[in-house]
């Protein structure tokens, strides 16, 4: 049986949200699903991704294909890069402790990098939101001068 990860869509109309599943090749996009390993959200900016990479790592060691979003949200999230460090580790390259040290550097250098992204997201939004409405008083009238007062 084929197995596949996709994207399952919900939400309503112009406003999706997405589970990520693992479900047979032959199944329909938004039906039966063999296990829900995470969800997607590519309204926020950055796209909300929440997923249990351990339960995604098991997948592709069983051999499922994710296709070509889900496996863009898989590099995103490091599950490709940790599978292809474990792949090191079967080789005999490293060992396990120096895999997950490789790991974890490039999780804190991606997750440093998200929250640049988010920084810089939130002062755009703020520098093209408008300045609240200010009311102005009036300028005062000019003075009005008396030239026969004045001789």
């Amino acid at each position: 049986m084929p197995v596949k990860m996709r994207l399952q869509r919900h939400g309503s109309k112009k406003r999706p949200f997405y589970f990520i599943v693992v479900a047979d090749a032959r199944a329909p996009r938004d039906g039966k699903f063999i296990q829900k390993i995470g969800t997607y959200n590519p309204l926020t900016v950055p796209a909300t991704v929440q997923l249990d990479r351990q339960k995604a790592l098991e997948w592709l060691h069983k051999g499922a294909q994710p296709t070509d979003t889900v496996r863009r949200i898989l590099s995103y999230k490091g599950v490709l890069y940790l599978k292809h460090l474990l792949r090191g580790v079967k080789l005999g390259l490293f060992d396990d402790a120096t895999a997950m040290e490789k790991f974890q550097k490039w999780h804190s250098e991606h997750e440093a990098t998200i929250n640049k992204r988010q920084q810089e997201n939130r002062k755009a939004r703020q520098a093209q939101r408008r300045p609240p409405f200010v009311r102005r008083t009036p300028a005062p009238a000019p003075e009005k001068r008396d030239d026969a007062a004045e001789a």
